[in-house]
Order: structure tokens, then C-alpha cells, then sequence
């Protein structure tokens, strides 16, 4: 193989990596209470590789009701009070694919949902430059294999990114609860003391009149 084509499949090979890359970022939406959101993907290609994952980072119990409509209004999935989850599958239709998700069962608590989709049509191949097949092999399942570590890496950092978030807010919770129960129990306190101050002096007045 040429020094010629050696950059060029190193060129390829680095624009695929940061292609995935580019879109492999997951965003965050905010879901109000009783409000419904729906997100939308454009598929062009039949059979095409849908991926979708999505985790709840912060708002009430971390769960969220999830629904993926295909463009002929046919659900593809549905799970009600899902906190985190990662789904794939092969577009059958053309069209729109719709990702909603639901905060139907909190009557105050936003929710913030990090989500991610992805649309794969296999045209990575088709733009590879015309050179022998082994050297096109070995670009292939180098890219598979980068691709491959690549989103392990980034499902390991958002596992710890969703556990950090709800730890932290498991944490601010259980401050809040510490710092209530506390003023509850100096307020009791103080009750207590009043009512015995109280008791006290109605005791030695009702012991001064006897003795009168």
C-alpha cells in the first residue's frame, strides 16, 4: 500500500472517529410537572440502526414514563417510570420516529432528562477510497473497534455522571430532612419547657392559696 493511500485511510479513519464522536454527545431537556415532551429523528434508510438512551438526572424519584412512536403512529416502546435505559432497533419505515417523555405522575417536580439518539445507515463503506481489500478490512474493523471502546467509554461516563447526580441529590434530601427534624425537635423542646415553667408556677400559686 502507497504512502499515498496510508493518508488517505488515516484521513477516513479519523473523520469516521470524529464523526461518532460529534454525535454521540448526549443533550438534556427539562420536563415540567403534568407536561409531555417529545423529541423527533428523520430515518431515510429502511433498515436502519435507531439507538436511543436516555437518564434521568435530577426531579422527584429519577423516573420518567418513555415512549418511541414510529412514523406510522405504532408504538415501538413504552415503559412507564423508567429512571435509565438504552434501546436499538431496525427502522422498518421512513419517516419521523418520535421520543416523548412524560411527567404525567409528578404534580410539581421538573424533571432533567439527558437523552441521546442516534441514526445509523451504514454508508460508512460506501465513502471509503477505492484501495485493495485488505487494507479496506483492516481500516473497517479498526473504526468498529475504536467506535466500540469509544461508546463504552461514554456509557461508563454518563453511568457515573446519572450516579453522581442522584447521590448528590440523595445527599441535599437527607440534609434538608436533618435540618427540618431539628428545628422540630428545638421547637418541641422549647414547648416542653414553656409547658413545664408553666405547670410550675400554676403548682406554687395554687399552693399559695391553700396555705392562705
Amino acid at each position: 500500500m502507497s504512502f499515498f493511500n496510508s493518508k488517505i485511510l488515516f484521513a477516513v479513519l479519523i473523520s469516521a472517529c470524529l464523526l461518532q464522536f460529534c454525535s454521540a454527545v448526549p443533550m438534556t431537556t427539562k420536563v415540567g410537572a403534568n407536561e409531555r415532551q417529545c423529541l423527533y429523528a428523520q430515518v431515510d434508510q429502511i433498515d436502519s440502526k435507531v439507538g436511543f438512551y436516555f437518564a434521568v438526572q435530577s426531579g422527584g424519584s429519577f423516573d420518567i414514563d418513555v415512549t418511541i412512536i414510529a412514523p406510522d403512529g405504532k408504538i415501538q416502546y413504552q415503559e412507564p417510570k423508567e429512571k435509565q435505559g438504552e434501546f436499538s432497533f431496525s427502522a422498518s419505515k421512513l419517516g419521523e420516529y418520535q421520543f416523548c417523555f412524560s411527567n404525567d405522575m409528578s404534580t410539581f417536580a421538573e424533571k432533567s432528562v439527558e437523552f441521546e439518539i442516534t441514526v445509523d445507515s451504514s454508508t460508512l463503506k460506501a465513502e471509503l477510497p477505492a484501495i485493495s481489500g485488505d487494507s479496506t478490512n483492516k481500516v473497517e474493523q479498526s473504526i468498529l473497534s475504536i467506535e466500540s471502546r469509544a461508546t463504552s467509554l461514554l456509557r461508563t461516563i454518563q453511568y457515573y455522571k446519572t450516579r453522581n447526580n442522584r447521590n448528590e441529590s440523595t445527599v441535599k434530601s437527607t440534609e434538608s430532612r436533618i435540618v427540618l427534624f431539628s428545628l422540630f425537635e428545638l421547637a418541641l423542646m422549647v414547648g416542653m419547657s414553656i409547658l413545664q415553667v408553666t405547670v410550675v408556677q400554676l403548682f406554687f400559686k395554687g399552693s399559695r392559696r391553700n396555705f392562705v
